[in-house]
């Protein structure tokens, strides 16, 4: 097990299997909020649902409705279980917040080199902190 501290963003605790990418995600267009599926051409996870996983990324890029797809995810049962950034930007912080997934970053490692496709990863957002087990 390797526990590594992180800054809290938007508190709160889960766990999940660890989805990595070492893109930035834009969540307007680049996620369908319907499914969770990775739509955007070329991405890294294109094809992969993000549903019910920690999802683990440098950052978000875009559109400020990014922070209400996030919220439409949550609505639709499609999000993530929670989120860890290396440094996260005010779009995905505020979709974080308004949907209550826990989300982290500058963690005391790089999280993108550290966690793997996966890995079962906690996410104490509470704490501020991030287990892998």
């Amino acid at each position: 097990m390797i526990k590594l501290k992180a800054h809290i963003v938007s508190r709160g605790k889960a766990e999940g299997h660890a989805l990595v990418s070492s893109s930035p995600i834009s969540f307007l267009g680049s996620i369908d909020v319907k499914t969770g599926m990775v739509v955007e051409k070329g991405h890294e996870l294109e094809g992969i649902s993000i549903k019910g996983k920690v999802l683990v990324f440098p950052g978000g890029k875009g559109s400020t409705v990014g922070s209400y797809a996030i919220y439409q995810l949550k609505k639709n049962g499609a999000a993530p279980s929670a989120m860890i950034n290396i440094h996260t930007e005010p779009i995905v912080a505020v979709g974080a917040i308004i949907s209550d997934i826990p989300l982290v970053d500058n963690v005391e490692q790089n999280p993108v080199n550290v966690i793997k496709n996966g890995d079962k990863v906690l996410v104490d957002a509470i704490l501020g902190s991030v287990e892998i087990l």
